[in-house]
């Protein structure tokens, strides 16, 4: 997403403020409404976030409860942008920022120059992840495949004694003719292939015992 369009959708946000209900909490949810966004605070902590959530604030100890940390434990494209507020910054309040993925900080008392800014960059932060791991899984898939499609040519390859090409070319043509991908038609060969394999193994293993 663009920078612009980032700044530009923030107030369209529906943030949840996650924090004791004390006059911090009340402080954030003031400034968040002032920016325009829909915002809602929950305490105590509830069982899972609500599905609507696009960016919480979540008060952040030197000892966060299991509860909080499987909270936020969710995969990439369903885990909103998550701003951790901490009163104090040491090693344990920063190692359970880290570990529950936190996109930015916030620290008390909050100042109002503060929230707006941490809303921005924790967005920036959390859309440019999400797309890099998108485009890692589309690598991964990918490999996946081009791996997927070797090992069946080597299997035509070892059956038929062809070449490469022609194990491909194989392999293509029969994709194209039952309207399939040439990944779909790899993973068939391979499966025919383990089936045929046992099927041997256990024919020999029976002429062992005659």
């Amino acid at each position: 997403m663009a920078t612009s369009n980032i700044i530009k959708s923030i107030r369209n946000l529906r943030v949840l403020v996650l924090h004791p209900r004390d006059s911090h909490a009340e402080q954030l949810l003031q400034q968040v409404r002032r920016i325009g966004c829909q915002a809602e605070a929950i305490w105590p902590l509830p069982e899972r976030l609500p599905e609507h959530a696009d960016l919480v604030f979540i008060e952040v100890t030197e000892s966060p409860s299991r509860a909080l940390r499987q909270l936020v434990d969710k995969d990439v494209e369903h885990r909103p942008t998550v701003i951790g507020v901490v009163s104090y910054e040491n090693p344990s309040v920063l190692e359970a920022l880290l570990e529950m993925r936190a996109d930015a900080v916030l620290t008390k008392p909050l100042r109002p120059s503060g929230v707006l800014s941490s809303m921005v960059l924790a967005r920036r932060i959390w859309d440019d992840f999400r797309r890099s791991q998108r485009a890692l899984s589309k690598l991964k898939a990918k490999v996946k495949n081009t791996q997927t499609v070797s090992q069946a040519k080597f299997i035509l390859m070892r059956l038929h004694q062809i070449p490469e090409d022609e194990a491909y070319s194989i392999i293509r043509s029969q994709a194209m003719a039952k309207r399939a991908t040439t990944v779909e038609i790899a993973q068939a060969i391979i499966n025919a292939d383990g089936i045929l394999g046992n099927i041997s193994a256990k024919t020999v293993d029976l002429d062992k015992t005659r």
